[in-house]
């Protein structure tokens, strides 16, 4: 199944885009589903459709969902929510905080990752539409993961290896004891969601099954998030193959007072081309009406693709990879743009078989592979828009 992850600054027409190439994909047969993961779901007025929870049949070989955290919190979490809430009344911890207490940040964004694999391995649909979040919330989900695979574990090791083999062979166990200790209802919940999300961010790393798609406007702001927003996907080995400049005006029509406007568009259309390229770029009109409904949406997909298939790789670039230099060391190489333009700052640790970047508030953990185990990090540095980190053997470090 093909993977497609549509992501922007909010407000930029993302959803709009996303939808265009997901009815392109189904009237050129292939089964799709589009996906809105963005809890201010506005998939469901693009389509001109009423949305639910679940996939629903919208055209001929088009699903679409609107993913609901309520929805997946009642029925894949509610034992575990029970549960915790009430330990927290046994602790004293009563009323609204007690029943929130079983639902940890991040929970709706891993639902959202859990049904890409899910789809995925069902073989039911030939592409899947990531309709995302604004990208901020876009890169949180990515990053989520890794750093909540380790509270799962924490959950699930704390009580299943360490509370219940002390507790349960007591011969006496009083009712209050006996509450603390999870029902095994509550721990398969707990591993129905880690194991749902276990290997997404290698999925989504694929870049011959998955790639990323940035919708942006020609406007400053705009163009500074979308230069972050590439930086971190590629710190995550996530490829984006495709810019999306939407809501462009027409250069050979009379604006009227928005002619002016249409000069700095043009320079900052020059800036994006200059800034992402060789990433293959389209540019989208300011339609006459708003872009609702199939016959706006064919439109666009005009706009969007020509004659192309949406479906098709249009950039592939290993974002991460590592190689033997010349000198006989291994270097490890990751493409960082814009690092120095949008001000973020870089530290980079080693732990054994792991190499720890964190750029701004997100971080990345890289295992090096089997070959670099006994290595240690010599130096890092820039080469271009390339990070590199030089690896040797312990006796060639220098000190």
């Amino acid at each position: 199944m093909r993977i497609l992850v549509f992501t922007g600054k909010g407000g930029v027409g993302k959803t709009s885009v996303a939808a265009c190439t997901a009815l392109r994909a189904a009237e050129m047969g292939y089964r799709t589903l589009i996906m809105s993961t963005d809890p201010a779901h506005s998939l469901g007025d693009s389509l001109d459709r009423e949305l639910s929870p679940s996939p629903v049949t919208v055209a001929p070989n088009l699903d679409a969902q609107e993913v609901s955290v309520f929805s997946d919190l009642n029925n894949n979490w509610e034992v575990v929510r029970a549960h915790f809430a009430e330990l927290m009344r046994d602790k004293g911890v009563e009323g609204v905080y007690a029943e929130e207490i079983g639902i940890l940040p991040g929970m709706e964004e891993l639902f959202s990752l859990s049904y890409i694999k899910q789809y995925n391995e069902s073989g039911k649909y030939d592409l899947l539409v990531v309709d995302c979040a604004p990208t901020g919330e876009t890169l949180r989900l990515l990053s989520l993961p890794e750093t909540f695979g380790w509270v799962m574990k924490l959950i699930r090791n704390v009580e299943k290896y360490a509370v219940k083999p002390i507790i349960r062979p007591l011969s006496k166990i009083s009712a209050k004891t006996e509450k603390m200790v999870a029902s095994p209802e509550v721990f398969n919940a707990i591993d129905n969601l880690f194991t749902a999300t276990e290997g997404i961010i290698d999925l989504l790393g694929d870049n011959t099954k998955t790639t990323v798609r940035l919708v942006m406007n020609p406007e400053k702001m705009v163009i500074k998030e979308s230069m972050r927003a590439l930086t971190y996907l590629n710190l995550y080995g996530i490829t984006v193959d495709r810019i999306v400049i939407n809501r462009v005006l027409a250069e050979d029509k009379d604006s009227g007072y928005l002619n002016e406007w249409k000069k700095v568009q043009q320079k900052y259309i020059e800036e994006i081309h200059h800034a992402f390229a060789p990433i293959p770029i389209s540019k989208v009109p300011y339609f006459s009406s708003e872009v609702v409904g199939m016959d706006m949406l064919r439109l666009m997909a005009n706009e969007v693709y020509g004659t192309q298939n949406p479906l098709d790789i249009f950039f592939k670039e290993n974002p991460i990879e590592i190689r033997k230099v010349p000198e006989g060391h291994f270097q490890m190489r990751v493409k960082l743009p814009f690092l120095h333009d949008v001000n973020m700052s870089i530290a980079l640790e080693q732990h054994g078989d792991d190499m720890t970047i964190r750029i701004g508030d997100n971080q990345k953990t890289i295992t090096l592979p089997v070959f670099l185990a006994g290595m240690k990090s010599d130096e890092a540095y820039f080469e271009g828009q390339w990070l590199c980190v030089d690896f040797k053997t312990p006796e060639r470090v220098t000190v």
